[in-house]
């Protein structure tokens, strides 16, 4: 009796559809789960990488120039920009810089070290863009107690931009070690 117990709890004694299903998650098998992961991570990246070439391109553009401003002007680590250049220039050398991100995150098919390198500058850009929550006047309000964005919640989604930045940098050098 007691080897007819252990044997049911042997993996490769089970019927094949049992261990099937062991392999399954959600219905999903290990492969499937791999096309996801792999699916995801390509999202991720390059979708950070439109986002900041499109983020790139309208800082070329006065409206986005004059909208950054508030931002730009109130903020310890960038407000110098307007003291050796104007409104258009400054705008056009943020833009410049999220482009030249953009590219580099790209790369990571061919440069890991590139696309990490860029990975890392995206990441200091969004702590950068995070902190205008702090030094920009009107960014938060109280309701009810509790601070709430008011002109600072599209700045909030730079949370998300930061994660997907550091992993982007993580999963990059991880590349780039194992080219060595």
């Amino acid at each position: 009796m007691k080897n007819q117990s252990t044997t049911l709890t042997d993996s490769s004694q089970l019927p094949v559809n049992h261990a099937h299903q062991q392999n399954t998650v959600l219905g999903l098998d290990v492969a499937k789960i791999q096309k996801l992961n792999a699916f995801g991570m390509g999202l991720s990246r390059y979708g950070l990488a439109v986002l900041l070439l499109i983020f790139g391109i309208y800082k070329f553009t006065d409206f986005e120039a004059k909208g950054i401003q508030p931002l730009v002007q109130n903020s310890p680590l960038m407000s110098w920009l307007y003291q050796v250049t104007d409104l258009r220039s400054t705008s056009g050398i943020i833009g410049t810089v999220e482009i030249g991100l953009a590219v580099m995150i790209s790369l990571r098919a061919w440069f890991p070290k590139v696309s990490a390198l860029g990975s890392i500058g995206s990441v200091f850009m969004f702590l950068t863009s995070l902190s205008f929550l702090i030094t920009t006047p009107g960014m938060w309000t109280i309701m009810e107690g509790l601070p709430v964005p008011t002109d600072g919640g599209f700045i909030m989604k730079d949370l998300i931009f930061l994660g997907v930045s550091i992993w982007t940098a993580g999963e990059a050098l991880k590349g780039a070690q194992q080219e060595l």
